[in-house]
């Protein structure tokens, strides 16, 4: 079978970064091999996200530079293929072929197990009108993983394993519901078979994704349905297997076995993403978040109690419709009381077809970016706080890939920071293992460790 080359550029959350590998999968048994630049591609694939502003015009504005290369490409007798998925595409669909003609085939995010059939129509399409004009958006899901191939290709020291999809939860500034569709947990057998493919392909740390992780409840192989908690435990069994994290979750879904599995599993990282968006009861009650602030700081707690060495990352949106002076307060209030180690946070901007975008009150611009930036001011504040609490502790890192100097490797800490350790000519041994680092430094964005001796593997505590 003639080699074709395959490019796919990936936009946004850690879901798309597997979906990709996972495309990558499906098209190996038609010959394509992956190139890291679209020059002479014979298929693009733009695996979209729509969660931040304008992606569609970065979309289309990608799209402009791939027209010329398949022009190019279409001179000295050639042919690209320009593909669009992931949520934008799902989002847009037939008003992407409008806008765009470059683009030859647009799918959503559960559609992509399908590619060799779209592909397929797209290019007899091509071969007999010149045009093609291809569209698939279901966003029924059910099947969709027991139609992937097995993974072709290790995904590394630390790779993603999707274990849910969709979200039943309708936040009101949210499209994720309208481009990945409901709920759907996969088969615990299912999860577990393809974790311990992962490891034995030399994965040590897995992060298990879904829109609402904490939401996924699974079949557990007897027809009960399991709660995360126990996924996990079943997961930590799996020899070889020494970190387990998860994420993003929605604080609804956080239960008091998900608490315990905290206290009980030591494979389970002591860091946790839980988005909280506001402070404002009255803002939550907007987004339709379904949990005020007192519960978040109950769950806080418990988690605390459960894991006293945990660190929390969160998501805020600040001026959403609505948003006053006092609501902004009892967001700055509740990051000062909670404490993070880090945080996303951005301006509330419209999103099409969600309610929020429909809403008067809308914020003023200038006064979203003065909120943000009193709001970012104190969020850097404790990550440095944290970052400066670890220097002089002995830490275990996972290190993962070479830095930017002769012998020195990069991994992460427990906490998810980036640590740089100079290992000298046992570089290339310790690649991919977890070892004892003291922290010695905070740089701008990572932590700078010294190998602590006897260099020892270790499993992450």
């Amino acid at each position: 079978m003639a080699k074709k080359r395959l490019h796919i550029k990936t936009y946004g959350c850690q879901m798309n970064v597997y979906d990709s590998a996972r495309m990558a999968d499906v098209l190996a048994p038609l010959g394509y091999e992956a190139t890291d630049v679209p020059d002479d591609a014979d298929l693009v694939i733009l695996n979209t996200c729509h969660i931040r502003e304008k992606a569609a015009e970065k979309v289309y504005s990608e799209v402009g530079r791939l027209r010329l290369l398949k022009e190019e490409k279409a001179r000295t007798g050639g042919r690209m293929l320009v593909a669009v998925g992931g949520c934008v595409a799902q989002a847009q669909g037939e008003e992407m072929m409008r806008r765009a003609p470059t683009i030859d085939l647009v799918f959503g995010p559960q559609a992509y197990q399908d590619l060799p059939d779209l592909l397929g129509r797209a290019t007899r399409e091509l071969m007999e009108t010149g045009r093609s004009h291809v569209v698939a958006v279901d966003l029924a899901v059910d099947e969709k993983f027991d139609r992937l191939p097995e993974m072709a290709a290790a995904q590394g020291y630390s790779a993603f394993l999707t274990i849910q999809e969709g979200c039943d939860k309708f936040c009101s500034f949210c499209v994720v519901p309208y481009t990945r569709g409901a709920e759907y947990s996969r088969p615990v057998p299912d999860i577990i078979a393809e974790a311990r493919r992962m490891v034995d392909q030399g994965t040590v740390e897995i992060t298990l994704l879904g829109q609402n992780v904490n939401a996924w409840h699974g079949d557990d192989g007897t027809g009960a349905a399991a709660g995360l908690g126990e996924l996990m435990r079943r997961l930590a069994e799996i020899d070889g297997l020494e970190r387990i994290r998860y994420t993003t979750s929605h604080p609804r879904d956080v239960d008091a076995d998900l608490i315990a599995a905290h206290r009980d599993v030591p494979k389970i990282m002591p860091f946790l993403h839980l988005p909280v968006q506001s402070g404002s009861d009255r803002i939550l009650k907007a987004m339709n978040r379904r949990h005020n602030a007192a519960r978040y700081h109950e769950i806080i707690a418990s988690l605390r109690d459960a894991r006293p060495d945990l660190a929390l990352s969160s998501d805020f949106i600040v001026g959403y419709p609505g948003e006053t002076d006092a609501d902004f307060e009892a967001t700055m209030d509740l990051v000062r009381q909670v404490g993070f180690a880090s945080a996303y946070s951005f301006k509330y901007s419209p999103r099409p077809g969600t309610p929020a975008a429909d809403l008067d009150e809308q914020v003023p611009e200038d006064v979203k970016s003065l909120r943000l930036a009193a709001l970012q001011e104190e969020l850097l504040r404790q990550q440095e706080a944290f970052n400066t609490a670890t220097v002089g502790q002995i830490l275990p890192v996972l290190l993962e890939r070479d830095g930017r100097h002769p012998g020195q490797l990069v991994g992460r800490s427990p906490f998810m920071q980036a640590v740089s350790v100079d290992a000298g000519s046992a570089a290339g041994h310790l690649k991919g293992t977890i070892r004892n680092v003291e922290i010695a430094a905070v740089l701008s964005n990572s932590l700078r460790g010294r190998l602590v001796e006897p260099v020892n593997l270790v499993a992450a505590q």
